[in-house]
């Protein structure tokens, strides 16, 4: 008999969009995960080296009917097919409405799995062979081997091993670190009133911010400090958000780092992007003690970096001096 393996969760908030519909990578997620536990233990069911299946290609995977938040989804897998160095794994997606109690099938998948060792990743094991119920049935299976192992050939052959030559910044400039998240405001972030609750908003500042500073300097980063956030503007639920972050400025043992949040209402897209929250981080960098370590200067390229280090460099000196100020005032 072929191993089965079946899992089940109910649809959160989080899970869908704003209109309550599934998102298609939740399932396409909770597909990989039974396709992955069952192809990993299958593989660890003969002796020798131990192993996990990782994923080598996805067939067309059709959405057959949507699903809702409320609803449970009931993912079983099968293994229906094993080569050599592959496992076929098969998937359906049924939708239960735990109310009415009606069920419907959403999704039908093929996956293939390739076991690699855990000593060492560069080896890939041999896959146990599976019992077929008929010839036929192996006969089919090989088939399918066949076809998808020529079309991976194929597609690798025409797309190339070689990205196209990207012209990189020079390292330490604004250009280099300067980076950007663009996230999907769900109910899940949101307030009873449908806006996305500040938290959320300024933890993803805090992640294009880090990830700015750690661009910069290679290291382990810290947040040290965070000016004054403005919110310009509100933010709905269903909107996207891009957050940007650039190096503003950068004195010997930290940098500042400023952050802009743009909106964008997608259903209602005619009233365009929108700035609704601006400010500046400060990140320290540091050793493997946790000590600080110096950072490296911003090189700065043309007037409007000049200026924006310049106006950095007054803030810095003036958060400088309150600190001080306020370090006498305790004595």
């Amino acid at each position: 008999m072929s191993s089965l393996y079946e899992l089940s969760r109910i649809m959160r908030p989080d899970d869908a969009n704003i209109v309550g519909n599934v998102h298609g990578g939740t399932i396409l997620k909770m597909i990989e995960e039974a396709g992955c536990i069952i192809g990993t233990r299958h593989c660890n069911t003969q002796s020798g080296d131990r192993c996990v299946a990782a994923l080598a290609r996805v067939e067309r995977t059709d959405f057959l009917y949507p699903m809702f938040i409320g609803e449970v989804a009931h993912v079983s897998a099968e293994i229906t097919y094993t080569s050599k160095h592959s496992v076929e794994v098969q998937i359906n997606v049924l939708s239960e409405n735990i109310v009415t109690g009606t069920k419907k099938v959403t999704n039908k998948a093929t996956l293939w799995y390739v076991p690699f060792s855990l000593q060492n990743v560069a080896k890939i094991t041999e896959v146990p062979p599976i019992t077929y119920s008929s010839s036929e049935q192996e006969e089919a299976g090989k088939k399918r081997y066949e076809a998808q192992k020529l079309e991976r050939l194929e597609t690798k052959e025409r797309n190339g091993e070689i990205l196209m030559s990207v012209s990189v910044p020079e390292p330490y400039t604004v250009a280099f670190s300067q980076s950007s998240l663009i996230h999907l405001i769900g109910p899940s972030d949101c307030t009873l009133h449908g806006f996305v609750h500040g938290g959320v908003t300024m933890k993803l500042m805090d992640e294009v911010a880090g990830i700015v500073a750690a661009r910069h300097c290679k290291t382990n980063i810290v947040t040290a400090s965070v000016d004054a956030i403005n919110f310009h503007r509100t933010i709905k639920k269903g909107c996207v958000i891009t957050v940007s972050g650039r190096m503003t400025f950068t004195s010997n043992k930290s940098m500042e780092i400023e952050v802009f949040v743009d909106a964008d209402q997608l259903v209602e897209a005619e009233k365009g992007k929108y700035r609704a929250v601006t400010a500046f981080f400060t990140y320290i960098s540091l050793d493997k003690d946790n000590k600080p370590l110096p950072v490296p200067p911003l090189k700065l390229e043309g007037e409007e970096e000049q200026k924006r280090f310049e106006e950095g460099k007054a803030r810095y000196l003036q958060n400088k001096a309150k600190r001080l100020a306020d370090k006498e005032s305790q004595q």
